[in-house]
């Protein structure tokens, strides 16, 4: 079993709780509210901005020029390539750079990339990149998942771009590469001794993930 694998494993209530929340489930279906949708991009396009900070800081704190240079192709793929995307998706969705940039960052976003930082900040690679793993890694597996259901990919469902972009082959590879980085990182420095910390760095970054699609959720139970 893989470190990443083992990490899943000690903790199956909070990803299962983030990877099969019901607001992902409603973008499977097409049934979620647009309202809440929104409100998920716009606090997104926050998220983004952090966590160019958070690959900015594993720069600094990789051991290896060769996972300098990881880090800062992290960094380029999110400030010049996902950060361009989500503006495109935002403005389908009606939501401008310049309301992007109004928009109030929610609690919940703070949460994550304050935690993810703070991590980082006080561990080493490892320990931000187990911080970033369900992110990162995350959202291939739940758009794997949600690609799979029926009706995800009709031209009725409104959440199909989102659902394929993570789906798509892109996206999984950058995933696949993540996982291998953590697992090689795991293998030079998770210890025994580490491993229960570095468990529950990945259980509180796993519930504050979903916590971020609990955020959307209440937008949506709001209209109710």
């Amino acid at each position: 079993m893989s470190f990443f694998e083992r990490l899943k494993a000690a903790a199956p209530a909070e990803w299962r709780t983030y990877t099969e929340h019901p607001f992902t489930d409603a973008m499977a279906d097409g049934s979620l509210a647009e309202t809440a949708f929104r409100h998920y991009l716009a606090q997104d396009y926050l998220f983004l901005i952090e966590f160019a900070r958070a690959y900015a800081l594993a720069i600094y704190k990789s051991p290896a020029l060769a996972d300098m240079r990881e880090a800062a192709a992290g960094l380029s793929a999110i400030l010049d390539v996902e950060m361009d995307l989500h503006v495109k998706l935002c403005a389908g969705w009606g939501l401008s750079p310049g309301d992007l940039e109004r928009t109030p960052p929610a609690a919940e976003m703070l949460a994550y990339t304050r935690y993810v930082l703070d991590t980082g900040m006080r561990g080493d690679l490892l320990a931000l990149k187990v911080a970033l793993a369900p992110c990162v890694i995350g959202y291939a597996e739940i758009a794997t998942r949600l690609a799979a259901r029926p009706g995800a990919d009709a031209a009725t469902n409104p959440y199909r771009v989102w659902i394929a972009e993570y789906a798509g082959a892109p996206y999984q590879e950058v995933a696949a590469k993540a996982q291998a980085q953590l697992d090689r990182l795991a293998d030079l420095y998770a210890t025994p001794a580490r491993e229960a910390e570095l468990i529950e760095i990945f259980r509180q970054a796993t519930r504050l993930e979903a916590e971020f699609w609990e955020m959307g959720w209440r937008v949506e139970a709001a209209r109710s």
